[in-house]
Formats: structure tokens, sequence, C-alpha cells
């Protein structure tokens, strides 16, 4: 006993330390054993023996806690030291990398540019007629609910959507109108799947009454997703939006699983990715566009990164780790 407790104060890792306390107590270890053949002995021996063998169990814990704290310190000094970047220091080993955020919003846009959609964007601060009013949400409606805003003292807000593009952009300029809008958009909301900025993209075709119809959205859709992830199953679920009428949910297959069920898809063999529908009436009221139709969709940049690089926690792409960088 005494010797092993002398090997974990030489041990050199963890490993080499877990062993040593799989020999000592494991179902075969040392003292395991030698509790066992208490059952052998009588009387005052056996508790004597009893006595002994659990000073030994505290001395051994002891000695194993104390030795597994100075490892675990050293262990993090050295990959401190492993992980250490001096930014004065200039290198052409290490080059710059795009954010895999970044690269999937070029993927998406440009795709949509090659169907000649304009890109817009606009200001990051909105009022409430643009980020709301217009698009159907009134003050009294419960979907205000779902969108946690960041509200200023001057009743501006930080858009929780990149939908006030599509209001500004009608307010400018006449039909057609075939336009994508990437950026941030910000919402009181963290946890695995959901952080209080992230990114967004949505798109908006319009032209005159008929021309623009639910079939036309739902070839777009499809062709774009089977871009990005190949050769998937999709369906359209009914939804509700409060800017679009009729709405729907789009899901594709797992692209983990294949369809079969996993964990990622909760075991339905299906993924939601964007949402989607023809542009609500009170919407083009709200522009004063008249004798139209058209449809918008959505979707969420980090969502389809997740998808498309296999990243488990929305947080990663923000926490700077150099593994997921590199």
């Amino acid at each position: 006993m005494q010797n092993l407790i002398t090997q974990i104060n030489q041990a050199q890792n963890l490993q080499e330390l877990e062993h040593l306390k799989v020999q000592i107590n494991g179902k075969k270890g040392v003292l395991t054993l030698a509790f066992a053949q208490l059952k052998d002995l009588q009387g005052e021996a056996k508790k004597q023996k009893a006595q002994e063998l659990n000073t030994a169990k505290q001395e051994f814990e002891r000695v194993f806690e104390l030795k597994k704290q100075e490892l675990l310190h050293q262990e993090m000094l050295q990959k401190l030291e492993q992980e250490k970047i001096d930014i004065t220091l200039f290198s052409s080993n290490h080059q710059g990398r795009v954010h895999y955020v970044n690269l999937m919003i070029e993927k998406i846009v440009d795709y949509f540019a090659l169907l000649n959609f304009e890109i817009k964007n606009k200001t990051l601060i909105e009022d409430d007629f643009h980020n709301f009013e217009a698009l159907n949400i009134p003050s009294f409606h419960p979907a205000r609910d779902m969108q946690d805003t960041f509200y200023f003292a001057d009743s501006k807000l930080l858009r929780t959507h990149t939908s006030p593009v599509q209001i500004h952009t009608m307010q400018t300029q006449s039909f057609p109108l075939r336009i994508i809008a990437p950026g941030a958009v910000f919402r009181r909301d963290y946890d695995l799947t959901h952080t209080p900025m992230f990114h967004q993209i949505e798109g908006l075709v319009v032209d005159q009454k008929g021309k623009v119809t639910f079939a036309n959205l739902k070839f777009i859709l499809e062709n774009f997703i089977r871009h990005i992830f190949g050769a998937v199953e999709i369906r359209f679920r009914s939804s509700f939006f409060p800017f679009t009428e009729p709405s729907a949910e789009v899901d594709m297959s797992c692209v983990f699983c294949g369809g079969d069920g996993c964990r990622i898809c909760s075991q339905t063999g299906w993924l939601e990715v964007l949402g989607c529908g023809m542009v609500n009436q009170n919407v083009f009221d709200s522009v004063g566009y008249e004798n139209v139709s058209g449809y918008a969709f959505g979707l969420g940049v980090e969502r389809f990164a997740m998808l498309y690089y296999a990243v488990n926690d929305l947080r990663s792409f923000f926490e700077m780790d150099l593994r997921g960088l590199k």
C-alpha cells in the first residue's frame, strides 16, 4: 500500500494517476480485496483490521486528491502555454480565415445573386413602424412576445429581423422587386441554440398581381436548399407569420441520419430550416402598393452554418475558439 501511495506522488499525468486509482480502489484493487477479506476475521482482530484499512483508505483519498489537483493545474498551465498568442509577432505561416458564418452568408447570397436578386441592407437601428407595424404586427399583436426586443429610450430599437429592409425598399422603389437582405439582428435570448445577436437572410419578390405565386416560391426554395445541402427530401408545413398568408415552415430530411431519426432531429428524420409565405396584403397596404402579389422567405444563417459545418453549440461561433477558426 505504501508503495502505491509513493507511485501516486510520482505520477506524471492524469492517465497514470487514474490507473493507480484502479489498482487501489477498483473492483480488484488492493483495498477492495482487503475489505472483502474482513469477513474471514472475527472479534477484535476484525475491528483492528477494519480501522487500519479505513485509515489507509483515507490516506489514499487524501494523497490522490492532492496529486490530482496538482496535475490538473500543470495541465492547465501547459494548455495556456501552447495556446497563447503574441499578437505583436508577425508570421507568414499563420494566415487569416473567413469566419464560417460569413462563409455561409457568401454562399447563400451568391446563389440568389445569380438569380438576379438585388442585395439590400439598412441600419441596425429601426423604429416601431418598420420593424413591427408595417409588417402587420401592431402593438397588441401576440407575435411581439416572440421577439424580446432591445429598446432605446427614444422608442428606437435594435431590429429583431431583417424584414424592415423589405419595407424600406418598397417605400423607395416601385415593383417588380427581387431582393435579398442579409444582416445582423438582435433579440434578448441566450442559450445553446440562441444568441443575443445573430444573422438572418430574407428574400422578397414582388410583381403585378398573378405574376408571383406560391409555386414560384416552392420551386426557388427547393432548388436553393438542395444547392446548399445536396440531395435531401423537402417538405412544406402550414404555419403562421403575421407578414405572410398563406405561410409555411420548410423542413429537409436530416443531413446527419438521412431521415432515419437521430438525436439531432429528435428522432423525426426532419430538420426545420426556414420560413416563407405569400406577402400579406396588409404589408402592401402599409407601403402603398396596389394590384401586386409577392412572396417572402427568411432563414437563420447560424442555423444553416451549424447544419452545414456540423457545429453543435451556437456559442462556438463567437467565443473565439481557435480550433474552429482554423
